[in-house]
This record gives structure tokens, C-alpha cells and sequence, in this order.
């Protein structure tokens, strides 16, 4: 549906408008239109296709979603596809697409499956008119410094559960759910990486070399948008590499405490090996045994079994095995 649509001249918003007048300011010099729209439907497409000359390719693009981060440029139009990340009410990444097409006359944001809106975008920009000035391209700017300022307190809960993970590594009996949650980290590392590092080389194209005619004025402001994602892109691989080796910690101190189990039952074994030893060489049915005819010969026995088991035990309780 359509959240916004004014006009622009100046660094000064003319007017509201309805989608039937965009033409009329489009054609104004120094006049550019802002459009917002979310989960915009084909028939609103379409219109807004017809309005800026939109290229099929691009409108396909922003109409079926499920894009890779990228930016292209059709003839003077630029065309973004960046991934809004957020959490759910269940704390799962939920992943949208925010569609921007940029003309030297006019900016269309189309939002998909995202419930962070661009109001404040806006009202920011309406605050700066001395920025707001340089047109669509700032516009252009102002919404993808938004997309990616939302990465950083991802980001930052992210590193917050794995610290807490960490702290829990050398707990007994947490073997198995850190194993989870830290795959499960994992798995929401990835799906923020997937939203910076394409949207971090596209942006590239906006800070050096040959760039958009209409993002040209705002070189310096996108650069500082994709230092951002550099940062960001920087602190997720040191993540991925850090839950990589808390995972082998993890496993290493599973390995550890397998084997002390295994000393503990060897040990008890061990144990009641000797037991059994004793209690087999008295077993025996022969006829010609000194001790069967000795009145002490029980009690000794039960006595020699219990001081060598109860030895046995302290040695192994001094080794580390008990």
C-alpha cells in the first residue's frame, strides 16, 4: 500500500501528494518526488512504473523479491535491493527486502515483509533541509544508512548470546545446548552476512570510480555507509571464527569429561577386579586348601579383600580417577 508521496524543491517539502499528480511535479526543475510504498501489490507497481519509467527488468525484480543485496543501474535510474533484518517475537531473524529506485527526479522505496518503517527517514530528512537539497540522491543515502544502522544492534545481540555461551562452556552437563545454541548463532550470523557482504560490494560502486550520475553529488556520504558495512562485515567474521572455536572448546571439553568417566569406571573396575581375583582363588573346590580348615580363614579373607580394595580406592582417589 502507499505510505507517502510528496514533493521536494529546494530542501523544502511542497506538498502531499496523490499518485495521479507525481507527473505534473515531476516535470518542475529542481523538484523531485519521494514515493514509499509496502507490500506493494502488482497494480501499484505498474502505476509506478508508468509514472518514472521504470525498467520491466527492475519492476520484475522488486514485484517477485527473494533478491541477492545488489545495486544496478538502468540508463539514469539506479535500482537497490537491500535486506532489512530484524527479530521476531519468538527472537528468529526475519529477513525483508526493501526494493529503492533512484532518479534524478524522484526516489521509490518499495518495502516487502519488513516491519521497520522509513518515517523516521523521512522526518530526519525534513529536519536537514540544507542536505535535503541535493536531491534524490541523499534521499538515496538516507535510506540506506537506515537499512544498515538497524545491522548494528543485530549484531550486537548477537555477540551478547555468544558471550553468554562462552561463560557456560566449562559448566558440566551444558555440552549439549551450547552445542545448539552456538549452531544456532551460527545459522543468524549467516543470515545477516548474507544482507552486508553483497550489500558492501555493491555500495562500492557509489564511492569510487565511475558513479551513478545521480548519487555523484553524495560520494562522501555513501562512503561513509560502506565503511559502516566494512566494520560490520569485519566484526561478523570475527564472530563466525570465534563460535568456530568455541565449538571445538565445546567438544574438546565433552572429549575431556568422557574420558574422566571412562577413568572412573576403570578405576572401579579395577577395583572389583581384584575382588573378583580373591574371591576366585578361594572358590576353588580342591580338596587340599590350608585355609579351608582355619577358623579365621573367613574373616581374613573379607579382611584382605576389603584393605586391598580400600588401598586400590586411595591410590585412584589421589591419581584423579575417583
Amino acid at each position: 500500500m502507499l505510505i507517502n508521496c510528496a514533493a521536494y524543491e529546494g530542501g523544502t517539502k511542497l506538498a502531499d501528494l496523490p499518485v495521479d499528480q507525481i507527473s505534473d511535479y515531476l516535470q518542475r526543475p529542481g523538484c523531485f518526488v519521494w514515493v514509499a510504498l509496502r507490500d506493494s501489490t502488482d497494480v501499484e507497481l505498474t502505476q509506478m512504473q508508468l509514472e518514472f519509467g521504470l525498467h520491466d527488468l527492475a519492476v520484475e525484480d522488486a514485484r517477485h523479491g527473494h533478491q541477492r543485496p545488489k545495486i544496478e543501474e538502468y540508463g539514469d535510474i539506479v535500482f537497490a535491493v537491500m535486506h532489512s533484518v530484524e527479530f521476531s517475537p519468538t527472537d528468529e531473524l526475519v529477513v525483508g527486502e526493501v526494493c529503492v529506485f533512484v532518479g534524478p527526479n524522484f526516489v521509490l522505496s518499495v518495502r516487502n515483509h519488513s516491519h521497520q518503517g522509513f518515517l523516521g527517514v523521512r522526518a530526519r530528512a525534513e529536519r536537514e533541509p540544507h542536505l535535503l537539497k541535493h536531491g534524490s540522491g541523499f534521499v538515496f543515502y538516507a535510506l540506506m544508512d537506515a537499512v544498515v544502522d538497524r545491522y548494528f544492534p543485530i549484531i550486537d545481540a548477537l555477540e551478547t548470546d555468544l558471550e553468554g555461551v562462552e561463560e557456560q562452556i566449562f559448566q558440566r552437563g551444558t555440552a549439549r545446548q551450547n552445542i545448539e545454541r552456538l549452531y544456532g548463532l551460527k545459522q543468524k550470523i549467516g543470515v545477516v552476512k548474507h544482507a552486508v557482504t553483497p550489500l558492501m560490494d555493491a555500495a562500492s560502486k557509489l564511492t569510487s570510480g565511475r558513479v551513478p550520475a545521480v548519487c555523484a553529488g553524495n560520494r562522501d556520504y555513501f562512503r561513509d555507509v560502506y565503511d559502516h558495512l566494512t566494520r560490520m562485515n569485519a566484526s561478523l567474521d570475527a564472530l563466525r571464527d570465534t563460535i568456530g572455536t568455541a565449538i571445538q572448546v565445546n567438544l574438546s571439553m565433552v572429549t575431556i569429561e568422557e574420558s574422566e568417566v571412562t577413568k572412573r569406571l576403570a578405576a572401579w573396575a579395577g577395583i572389583f577386579a581384584v575382588a573378583t581375583a580373591f574371591a576366585g582363588i578361594w572358590g576353588m573346590n580342591f580338596e587340599h586348601m590350608p585355609e579351608l580348615k582355619w577358623a579365621w580363614g573367613y574373616p581374613a579373607a573379607v579382611g584382605l579383600i576389603a584393605a586391598t580394595c580400600g588401598l586400590l580406592y586411595h591410590r585412584f582417589r589421589r591419581a584423579g580417577w575417583l
